[in-house]
């Protein structure tokens, strides 16, 4: 047995000293030498096709024509802010008009219960029936396509009805409404004749109808039905009514179960939806104890934000009902909370109610209100009564009009949403009598109503396609109806937030650049790196949380919120961070140092800022050439300028729609268009780059007469800080690789409102003169990009002037590489054990070009390109990194969207016994029969809509759940970068019974670096792949809970209309539809007892 160990040990160094002998040499001078000769060839090829260095003479020749500013943000910002002012304050003036027309109208109109009048219905309007007639309220509609509404098919001259599908469209209210709103024709066409950059202009009627302007034919949703209400939508509940702070308490004792359960669950879920972020929340279940739907709020109220929203809607949602009903200490806690609120000034501090949800309530209730709200009555109290079960309505009725509040009963689902939007009416009385009329501003939020929305999405910016809304009540004002404070709806416009952003032109922010404005909460309203969609599949879906995303999340190397503090405050002021940036879909990490410069819009709750980064970014360069010589220049035919730019704006007058911004410029310099208004600072920037680049065509296009241009060399191109390109195709169409590339579609690569090219951004970062170099993988075509900075120089300061590069394929990079990266074929071998002579294209080499951020530019295996190296030899990148070649930055997103698996438990009791399971089934049989005969026989008869099924209108959030749904949530991941003083580096990798040798040498003059390793020693089982996929941040319960319930700083709204002392509250709720009979009374408090006893 020992011998047999010894001669094992003997073959076992033996073999290692075989591999060790056999080990591959890979010498790092030759490695060097393929590295630089290639730089030359790179460097040769970029700068004989791209023409950089004549560009770069041109821009010498003008440097002393040429005039350096240093931008000064602050200046800048106050004439930015000042511009949006503006154009926010003529939207006020278009809604003020509307508000007044609308009152006067009511003013003057007598009520007419047997009015008749034909309008024009949106879902009717050029509609036929079977026998090729019109329907009423379907007559002739005339619809033409319009550009400036997203070329949907409307009409200017009159505006139409949109009325739900759950709202009688010929009741008496809404045809006297609709009749006395036809008035609002006219004002909405001037309107739009003094301010040709409205869009859309809109009075939502309390009645429930919309009236829209211009007409459009409405488009039904996926069941046929209107489901639109405009008095859910957050303009018109802003506009009715003061911030509140809203306590919803839902009975969940035995009684409730059943279609009850289901119905009080749609209430809250409606009574949710008409918050907004200025409202605060918290959702209280109760049985004969206090349960907080979500714990973590216990004791306080919660921002009423879409998310949080969403929240308690996904909470509300799993409710059981077990028990029976208490309401009293559920109404002390939910007091408590609300003067805890009050006295600490949390919340809204204005409004306060509490939302009672219950099928019954046998209580008295007296002390409890003699204890916290009476006489003062600060907390209104309404009521919802849940099921036919009219026994406790007084009871129920009593507690609503002794508080201020509105007593409602629901049931049906179909009742829910009419009930609950009595409340808004009730809390808007006080404004209405005093006849306040608060201009508010909505959150943005995307309009997926109109038809084409969505689809808009895929070709915009995600962040500017979203809007806000300015919108104003409006109120009666018959003095004979004065205390009854009556809210006749609210009219209303849209502001696209590209419009607004426009403003703040993008050449003035240079490169990485940027403006945003942010709400009075702290929540993003623009801003460039918003992504509010998520895909789901193939879809594009809004983000749970998309309206609500703070500051603090987009602007991450804020830490301490001192930004974002001073501005929700509405400072100005200027504050400077470094910052980890990133581009190229957030792959690549870019280290900056950004000036951020800021102030508050007058008369909105909004702030604004914009973002200039040192270096290139504050310093522009402005030259002086005539008209003349820059016209001829502008109409190259290889010439363009940013189409998402206003160098003139062409949509006020209706005959500049037509025109493309080119055309416009071209047409306005030649004094053809006198009427436009252009930026006349841009065009000059304009002009002059037209005059410099110039000779880039020429160059270009000798190139391709006079020499045979390398077959892979596809495109060369131009940008400038003015928006101008030029672009040369050396290869057609039909041969090209890069067929999207520079297109329409190719909004990466192009100047758009919101960024300017990836690859002018990837340039300004790189040594001037230096080509960057990285790969392109666009839905599986893959080639590569050279880019280099273009600078100016005068008064001793240097800006850049654009950047300048081509367009690759693989293969010729591939050609060039392979037939360098290679030993003669007459190398002296005689010395050497393994492996020669070597040569990348063998099977015994990886070879791989990599650039700065770790991305392969070039492997033989092009399934490999565009991927980061890491995951492709996770132990060579190890090594790389261990050495310092490479460096990790931690990156993190907030805004990210994670599979969150849900895994509910078997609510079902478990059958304790054999009599458990009987004394279930006769309480079964028992209860149900009970409730049938009292429901049925005594009540039923009186309601036609009994059977109503009780998944129809039921809210498509109790849709049963994805398991893995996306839900919205925070990740970090890694982003690497080169350190260009590493030059070379070289090292064996241990790998079990294989030593792995690697050589990595800068390649000269580029971002680049030649990896060159022995391909037969596999480490991949002592070596993982290094993934830059990002991981979820995973919280403690604590801090979980913590970051849910804080409240960063916010601005109130300065208004707040929560009481008036002519405020007519006896007007609290309908009576009971049915007076009981004694021997229902009778039988209906046996069976509550009952059923609240054995559950």
């Amino acid at each position: 047995m020992e011998g047999t160990r010894k001669v094992l040990g003997i073959l076992g160094f033996l073999c290692l000293w075989i591999t060790a002998q056999a080990q591959m040499k890979i010498p790092p001078e030759t490695v060097q030498q393929w590295a630089s000769v290639f730089s030359v060839q790179l460097r040769e090829l970029t700068t004989k096709y791209s023409g950089s260095q004549l560009l770069q003479k041109k821009l010498k020749d003008v440097e002393s024509i040429v005039k350096m500013v240093d931008l000064n943000g602050n200046d800048l910002v106050k004439d930015y802010s000042d511009e949006i002012e503006r154009m926010l304050g003529s939207k006020m003036k278009s809604v003020k008009r509307l508000a007044e027309s609308a009152e006067d109208a009511d003013l003057y109109h007598e009520f007419n219960a047997t009015l008749q009048f034909d309008y024009y219905n949106s879902m009717l309007i050029n509609s036929v029936d079977e026998d090729g007639n019109s329907p009423d309220m379907g007559s002739e509609f005339p619809l033409e396509e319009n550009e400036h509404f997203n070329n949907l098919p409307v009409n200017m001259l009159l505006s139409d009805i949109q009325v739900p599908t759950n709202v009688y469209n010929k009741d008496p209210n809404i045809l006297n409404a609709i009749y006395n709103s036809e008035a609002l024709n006219d004002v909405f066409i001037s309107n739009f004749l003094k301010d040709p950059t409205l869009t859309w202009q809109f009075f939502g009627s309390s009645t429930g109808f919309f009236r829209i302007f211009p007409g459009i034919k409405w488009t039904p949703d996926s069941n046929g039905v209107a489901a639109f209400d405009c008095r859910n939508r957050n303009w018109y509940i802003q506009a009715a009514t003061s911030p509140k702070d809203i306590i919803i308490m839902v009975d969940i004792s035995g009684s409730m179960k059943g279609l009850k359960m289901t119905i009080a669950k749609h209430t809250i879920n409606t009574i949710l939806d008409t918050l907004g972020e200025n409202d605060f929340v918290n959702v209280i279940a109760y049985t004969d104890y206090v349960r907080y739907v979500e714990p973590c709020f216990k004791g306080t109220l919660v921002q009423a934000d879409l998310d949080n929203r969403e929240h308690f809607k996904q909470l509300v949602d799993e409710l059981h009902v077990k028990g029976e009903a208490k309401i009293n200490k559920a109404m002390k806690e939910s007091f408590k909370i609300l003067n805890e609120a009050r006295m600490k000034g949390q919340g809204s501090m204005c409004n306060q109610a509490i939302m009672l949800i219950t099928d019954g309530a046998m209580e008295d209730f007296q002390a409890v209100f003699e204890e916290f709200n009476w006489p003062e009555r600060r907390v209104r109290v309404f009521t919802y009564l849940i099921g036919r079960e009219m026994t406790f309505a007084q009871n129920t009725k009593w507690i609503a009009c002794n508080n201020k509040g509105y007593y409602t009963h629901i049931s049906t689902l179909a009742d829910v949403q009419e009930n609950v939007m009595e409340y808004l009416h009730v809390l808007s009385r006080p404004m209405v009598i005093n006849h306040d009329h608060d201009i508010i501003w909505t959150e943005a939020y995307m309009d997926s109503v109109l038809p084409n929305t969505m689809e808009l999405f895929t070709t915009k910016a995600q962040s500017l396609l979203m809007m806000t809304s300015v919108a104003m009540p409006v109120f009666s004002k018959k003095k004979e109806t004065l205390s009854h404070g009556i809210l006749l709806g609210v009219v209303g416009t849209d502001i696209p937030l590209m419009e607004v952003m426009k403003l703040a032109p993008r050449y003035m922010l240079g490169p990485h650049g940027y403006a945003f404005l942010i709400t009075n909460n702290g929540y993003i309203l623009a801003h460039p790196d918003l992504r509010p969609l998520y895909k789901d599949g193939k879809k594009l879906k809004p983000k749970p949380n998309y309206n609500s995303v703070d500051m603090s999340e987009v602007e991450w190397e804020d830490t301490d919120e001192t930004l974002r503090t001073a501005m929700v405050r509405g400072e100005t002021g200027s504050m400077r961070l470094s910052v980890r940036a990133s581009v190229d879909k957030a792959k690549r990490p870019l280290f900056l140092v950004n000036d951020y410069f800021y102030t508050n819009i007058d008369e909105t709750p909004f702030s604004f800022s914009m973002v200039l980064t040192r270096g290139y970014g504050k310093l522009m360069y402005f030259g002086n050439v005539s008209v003349e010589e820059g016209l001829h220049d502008l109409t190259s035919p290889d010439l363009s300028i940013a189409t998402e730019w206003t160098y003139c704006v062409t949509d006020i007058d209706p005959s500049h729609r037509k025109f493309s911004q080119l055309q416009a410029a071209i047409r306005y310099l030649l004094g053809l268009e006198p009427d436009l208004e252009c930026d006349e600072v841009l065009l000059q920037h304009v002009l002059f780059d037209a005059v410099v680049t110039a000779p880039m065509e020429a160059y270009w296009n000798a190139l391709m007469l006079n020499d045979k241009v390398e077959p892979g060399v596809e495109t060369a191109f131009l940008g400038t800080r003015s928006g101008l390109m030029r672009v040369t195709r050396y290869a057609g169409v039909e041969s090209r690789v890069a067929k999207r590339f520079l297109t329409a579609a190719d909004k990466d690569n192009l100047f758009t409102m919101d960024h300017f090219p990836l690859w002018y951004r990837l340039a300004a970062e790189n040594t001037p003169g230096s080509f960057y170099y990285y790969p392109v993988n666009d839905k599986g075509v893959k080639y590569v990009i050279a880019v280099t900075s273009a600078i100016v120089s005068s008064e001793g300061k240097t800006a850049m002037a654009g950047a300048i590069g081509i367009q690759m394929s693989l293969e010729l990079l591939e050609k060039r590489l392979w037939a360098i990266a290679k030993q003669p074929s007459n190398t002296d071998c005689s010395t050497i054990e393994g492996v020669c002579p070597l040569s990348c294209e063998s099977i015994d080499l990886n070879c791989f070009l990599v650039d700065n951020n770790g991305f392969v530019l070039l492997s033989k295996d092009r399934s490999e390109v565009g991927r980061f190296f890491g995951e492709v030899d996770g132990s060579t990148m190890a090594s790389l990194i261990k050495m310092g070649m490479f460096k990790k930055v931690s990156l993190f997103d907030y805004q990210a969207m994670c599979r969150n698996s849900h895994h509910h438990g078997n609510s079902a009791r478990p059958l304790l016994s054999p009599f458990y399971a009987v004394a279930a089934l006769l309480k079964w049989i028992f209860t149900n029969a009970l409730m049938f005969l009292l429901e049925f026989n005594f009540c039923g008869l009186w309601h036609s809509d009994y059977f109503v099924d009780a998944k129809a209108g039921y809210h498509t959030s109790h849709k049963t759940k994805k398991v893995d749904a996306l839900q919205p949530c925070d990740t970090a991941y890694p982003g690497f970068m080169y350190d260009s003083s590493v030059r070379e580096a070289n090292s064996l990798i241990k790998c079990g019974r294989c030593q792995k040798m690697f050589v990595v040498q800068q390649i000269p003059d580029s971002n680049l670096v030649l990896v060159v390793a022995q391909a037969d020693c596999d480490c991949s089982r002592q070596y993982g792949a290094i993934p830059l996929e990002p991981k979820e941040i995973k919280y403690i319960a604590t801090v979980k809970c913590n970051r849910m319930k804080s409240q960063k700083v916010r601005r109130r709204p300065e208004s707040c209309h929560s009481y008036h002392p002519k405020e007519n509250a006896k007007e609290c709720g309908g009576a009971a539809s049915i007076l009981p009979s004694l021997c229902v009374l009778s039988s209906s408090l046996l069976a509550s007892t009952l059923l609240r006893h054995w559950t």
